[in-house]
């Protein structure tokens, strides 16, 4: 539960998916609500699970939920939850996130992934952000 504060998008480094999971580095801005500056934000994404095949580079959008505004840097931490994806040429895929300051702040309801190469993954994903002043 929440309100919608903004959304994060992210640009996610393409790679090889393992059998048994991927790490993949991702670049973000964080954009709230009724703010015209943008706060930046480093990491990785991880998924645990079935992640075969090859991806090129991807962007993500999260509408991001907390109970109300956040100060620069909010977002920093982890988020865990539950990922599907499928690609042959174009693909998409769908993430649903909760986590940050005191598992407060929720990435939600769905992101939508922009991705080409050939790649089947189903599991659990973590993403983990820091700030970047």
């Amino acid at each position: 539960s929440g309100v919608n504060i903004g959304s994060l998008n992210c640009k996610v480094d393409g790679g090889i998916g393992l059998i048994l999971g991927s790490s993949k580095e991702l670049n973000c801005q964080f954009n709230a609500v009724g703010d015209t500056i943008s706060q930046n934000y480093s990491g990785t994404i991880e998924k645990l699970g079935i992640d075969i095949g090859i991806t090129g580079k991807s962007y993500i959008s999260w509408l991001v939920f907390a109970p109300g505004s956040v100060k620069p840097g909010a977002l920093e931490g982890s988020y865990s939850g539950v990922s599907a994806e499928a690609t042959v040429g174009l693909g998409l895929g769908a993430n649903v996130l909760v986590g940050g300051l005191e598992k407060s702040i929720a990435l939600q309801p769905l992101s939508v992934e922009g991705q080409t190469g050939l790649n089947v993954a189903v599991g659990l994903s973590r993403i983990t952000l820091e700030y970047v002043e």
